[in-house]
């Protein structure tokens, strides 16, 4: 086994099973050493696209966790989801633009600008502070509480739709869920964000020097992903009266919102990512590919 010296403390940080070293050693490692190696200007940055559930997020610790410990590295950790635009501001594009909107999610509820110039002063080496958003909320973290970061080494960014391309029209023609035939029969909500998804976010994702996918075997996986995150987050905010978190029934509806999205990025993007983590119904990757190597 690599030198993992302080794993023990990660995993519990994370509420994650000795067996997590097991994927580390066989595949986090191997990638994360792959990488680091191939030479470009500093700060990196690492894009990691997964499905809702699929343990990116967790992906994204275990490594700023390594770089910093083991490596040496200065190392910024965001997430897409760290830049939803606030409630309020989703409520107004719920009004204006189509109700499904309000829900946090889709491509046009991130605050791109924001998102665009983070990157831009941690690439220029300048004091950050990095957005984060409370899910248990719903909004937004004030900027006070954001942290706060000088020059850094790598960045990594982590997020559903990371690296997706936008949908052929002739793609968007019919509903692919209940939600869509019931509250967006004309198409015109996932127009809109195919739209959004064509525009400013294919600008946001060419700022990625490697994307990693972790490929989820199906959506049907992610419901059940999602639940279990949900119970996680509630579990760490117990007691916490200003949390909300979501019954099984708001947690089939809210991924509904990200089915169309998420079933196009596991028919494209393993074509497309630097390297394709695939992953079993339990979470556990069993292979890992490069881009233009055979598998």
């Amino acid at each position: 086994m690599s030198d993992l010296t302080g794993i023990d403390e990660f995993l519990r940080s994370e509420s994650l099973p000795a067996s997590y070293c097991q994927q580390v050693d066989q595949y986090f490692l191997p990638f994360i050493q792959r990488w680091l190696a191939v030479e470009s200007s500093a700060p990196k940055v690492l894009g990691i696209h997964g499905a809702q559930g699929s343990g990116k997020s967790t992906l994204a610790a275990f490594y700023q966790w390594y770089l910093r410990r083991h490596c040496g590295k200065r190392v910024a950790c965001l997430s897409l989801d760290d830049f939803y635009l606030p409630r309020g501001e989703r409520l107004r594009l719920g009004s204006h633009q189509h109700p499904l909107l309000a829900t946090r999610g889709v491509p046009g509820t991130h605050d791109l600008p924001l998102a665009l110039g983070t990157l831009e002063d941690l690439r220029a080496g300048r004091p950050t502070a990095l957005p984060r958003f409370d899910k248990a909320r719903d909004d937004r973290c004030e900027v006070v509480d954001w942290p706060r970061v000088g020059a850094v080494d790598v960045i990594i960014l982590e997020g559903w739709c990371l690296g997706v391309p936008p949908q052929a029209e002739s793609e968007l023609a019919d509903p692919i869920n209940a939600l869509e035939a019931e509250e967006d029969s004309d198409g015109r909500w996932r127009r809109w964000v195919n739209d959004q998804l064509a525009e400013s976010y294919q600008q946001l994702f060419a700022e990625l020097d490697c994307l990693l996918m972790l490929k989820a075997p199906s959506f049907d996986c992610v419901a059940s992903w999602r639940e279990e995150q949900e119970q996680k987050m509630e579990a760490r905010r117990a007691g916490d009266d200003s949390a909300h978190f979501m019954s099984s029934a708001e947690i089939l509806r809210f991924v509904s919102h990200y089915e169309r999205l998420t079933r196009h990025a596991l028919s494209v993007l393993p074509a497309r990512a630097d390297a394709v983590m695939t992953m079993d119904e339990h979470r556990s990757i069993v292979s890992l590919c490069y881009k233009g190597s055979p598998g």
